[in-house]
């Protein structure tokens, strides 16, 4: 196998995709999925064929809608979510119901509007530093009007909580099995290996400005350091930037890339065609290489997730599309949209796991980098 064709196969494994144009989005539709992307969803969320196209058209047009609702609510826009392939909108203003459901949308009136709820998060966000390794997650729910907060002990959240000030807030407290973990893993195997010991997935090629390659994967996996290779042993390049904690994002620079060439595809040759954030409600579809391709649902945008031994991580997606140690870095995408990199979570793909990821928008616009996409599909 060459060096191309072993990058388009660690790709596949991986679901790795590559860089164009830094948050490049796309205004259509969502095309029909292609067969195994399809198959998928359909195994994962229990529908038909002819059924999940007609959800990623209509998730991809609501997930187009939403800045603009936000922008036309203003205060009172207390947030939105897809509900069975329906945009819903949240706001705290009876008298705006209307002017939502003339707009195409379903109303739904909110107790607290998407700022008050967000001001909540950041009292929990500012004492993290404090924070038991009991509490996995806090979020913004807007179908509840709420910031849910996830921990094994409920004494233990319940500290956490008063002592950021927010007792007297909407927060309401869930008590889960375990917290989440980062999925790497400290054995060899197929995907991105380090020399330094460990493997993760490969998230997503890229190219800087300059012309400078990268492959984009978790930043957990990146600050072990040194040199990554593929399944084959040959050095794809060393680590050249970290974000963890904090974010999730690193890259790993591309020493040679006639040996090892990006392409603007995930698994199976199927295209990518922008970065659009999908809609909390939205189907979304992720890849590693421990468990290959799994699916799901978004839960939350911008939710805090502590991985224990202070590593605190904001601004994480939470999704029911499973993953376990090894898929770390892997992509997300929904329908031919490149969502970001798995990062952790919790459970795994016996037992209905939940996982998170970084947005790869972020990391694009941090590190200057460039989203290489394929022509969108008629």
């Amino acid at each position: 196998m060459t060096h191309r064709s072993a990058l388009r196969a660690v790709a596949a494994a991986a679901l790795g995709l590559l860089l164009t144009t830094a948050g490049a989005t796309s205004a259509a539709a969502e095309p029909a999925a292609p067969d195994p992307l399809n198959r998928a969803l359909q195994q994962e969320l229990g529908v038909s064929a002819a059924r999940v196209d007609e959800l990623l058209a209509a998730e991809s047009a609501a997930a187009a809608a939403v800045p603009g609702w936000r922008d036309r609510l203003g205060a009172a826009y207390g947030g939105a979510w897809v509900r069975d392939g329906a945009l819903v909108v949240a706001t705290t203003d009876p008298a705006s119901t209307a002017v939502i459901e003339a707009g195409g949308a379903r109303p739904r009136l909110a107790a607290h509007s998407a700022g008050e709820l967000d001001a909540v998060q950041a009292k929990l966000d500012a004492a993290a530093t404090a924070v038991a390794e009991a509490v996995g997650t806090w979020y913004v729910d807007p179908v509840t009007s709420s910031v849910v907060v996830t921990t094994t002990d409920r004494a233990a959240a319940e500290s956490f909580v008063a002592a950021a000030g927010a007792a007297a807030d909407p927060v309401r407290i869930e008590v889960v099995a375990d917290t989440p973990e980062p999925f790497a893993a400290l054995v060899g195997g197929a995907a991105i290996l380090a020399v330094a010991g460990g493997r993760c997935s490969i998230g997503f090629s890229a190219t800087s400005t300059a012309g400078t390659a990268f492959v984009v994967t978790a930043g957990h996996c990146t600050e072990v350091g040194g040199d990554w290779t593929g399944a084959d042993g040959v050095v794809i390049g060393p680590s050249a930037a970290t974000d963890f904690p904090g974010d999730d994002f690193g890259a790993v620079r591309v020493a040679d890339t006639a040996a090892w060439t990006p392409t603007a595809e995930i698994a199976g040759s199927l295209p990518v065609t922008g970065s659009r954030e999908a809609a909390i409600g939205a189907s979304i579809c992720r890849s590693g290489s421990t468990t290959g391709l799994r699916c799901g649902t978004v839960f939350s945008h911008n939710a805090t997730v502590n991985y224990g031994r202070g590593d605190v991580v904001r601004g994480l997606t939470g999704t029911t599309a499973c993953a376990e140690p090894g898929d770390s870095g892997g992509s997300f995408v929904a329908g031919t949209q490149a969502q970001g990199m798995t990062s952790g979570g919790s459970g795994d793909c016996r037992m209905a796991g939940l996982t998170y990821f970084q947005p790869v928008n972020e990391a694009l616009g941090r590190y200057g980098l460039d989203l290489v996409t394929a022509a969108p599909q008629a």
